[in-house]
């Protein structure tokens, strides 16, 4: 066996953590269980396992580090014959080391061995994750998507009303395949709400910004007001002042079981971008209190 720390793709600094989670990732990928009648991949396991209870092991380490030993336990220069055991430990299991290596593949395929021989292990298989962009109107109403998983495979899933941005749905069985016969992990699809280019979503509410312009501010109109659900007629009453909301019942958000908000509108004079000379000078003409009169109660 070469370095230990190179096998298990470690520091030499790694603690115990660190060198267990590396020796959970090779055991999962290259166990006999795993990939059966590959031999390039058991000796790699193998050669991990070693490796593994030679670093678990504090003395062995400690021993290996200053020198003492070599990688198959052997006692190096000075130290030979001076209580090392005859040919170390080479088949990977350091004193007390195979317990431990018992227990990490008692985590990851839910048995335990035996040093009598090798048992059949399973392990589920992980889950996936994915991410899907949703509009704000589709999330509003619910409906239906494509995805694509990882192996490819395209499957249509149902959106419901109401759903917020962060909310995953769990696909069972369509995640990574199982190991040792076990069973497939789940496809995890998180969906976001991508910004709406003019609502703004407010629980189970939705806000608008409204233009109307000066002449149905002041005289007062019917004006046509996107939802949802599609547009719906707003009557704007005569001397309407701009900033001024209006509540449109049932046209807003909604929650998951259904339940629905209003649209508040909120209405917003936009003035001509050419000046219009006549109104200017209607303006001028009627013009009757100052123009401070309006701000008066910011100051008083």
């Amino acid at each position: 066996m070469t370095d230990p720390y190179k096998i298990l793709g470690v520091a030499k600094t790694a603690d115990e953590a660190v060198i267990r989670k590396a020796y959970r990732n090779i055991a999962k990928k290259y166990h006999p269980d795993v990939r059966p009648n590959d031999a390039a991949a058991e000796d790699k396991f193998k050669q991990a396992s070693a490796a593994f209870a030679l670093l678990n092991n504090k003395e062995e380490r400690a021993k290996y580090d200053r020198g003492e030993i070599d990688a198959q336990g052997n006692a190096k220069g000075p130290f030979a014959g001076a209580g090392a055991q005859p040919g170390g430990f080479q088949g990977g299991f350091a004193p007390g080391g195979f317990e431990d290596i018992s227990d990490v593949l008692s985590e990851l395929f839910g048995r335990r061995t035996g040093m009598g021989g090798r048992q059949h292990f399973s392990q589920r298989g992980e889950d996936q994750n994915f991410l899907l962009d949703i509009d704000m109107v589709e999330a509003i109403l619910g409906g239906s998507r494509q995805v694509r998983l990882a192996d490819g495979k395209t499957l249509k899933i149902k959106v419901p009303a109401g759903v917020q941005s962060g909310r995953s749905l769990r696909l069972k069985g369509q995640g990574g395949a199982g190991m040792g016969g076990g069973p497939p992990g789940d496809a995890i699809v998180e969906l976001r709400v991508k910004p709406h280019r003019f609502y703004q979503l407010d629980g189970n509410r939705v806000r608008l910004d409204l233009p109307i312009t000066l002449d149905e501010a002041v005289l007062g109109a019917k004006v046509k007001v996107p939802t949802p659900d599609g547009a719906v007629s707003l009557r704007i009453p005569a001397n309407t002042s701009s900033g001024q909301i209006f509540r449109v019942k049932g046209k807003g958000g909604s929650t998951t079981k259904g339940v629905r908000g209003d649209l508040l509108v909120r209405v917003m004079i936009v003035l001509p971008d050419a000046v219009d000379k006549k109104l200017v000078a209607f303006l001028e003409q009627e013009k009757k209190s100052p123009s401070d009169e309006v701000r008066r109660r910011f100051f008083s």
